[in-house]
């Protein structure tokens, strides 16, 4: 087991910067991919929903005008 290092130089912790750094920036592109693929689907989902709920809707007025 390696023990852990008392001290930290500048450039050992320049380097850690850069690595948070980079990979913060990797999870936020995967997090603004993420909202974009969400929205498309949430989108495609509203353009089946809507139709269909309208024709559900028209069904049922004829079948209550059917009736009176």
């Amino acid at each position: 087991m390696r023990t852990m290092r008392q001290s930290w130089t500048d450039e050992r912790l320049d380097d850690l910067s850069q690595r948070m750094d980079a990979g913060f920036r990797r999870v936020d592109a995967d997090v603004r991919e993420l909202r974009a693929e969400m929205n498309a689907r949430f989108d495609g989902l509203n353009r089946t929903l809507l139709p269909l709920g309208g024709g559900v809707i028209f069904a049922l007025i004829g079948l209550i005008a059917t009736q009176l």
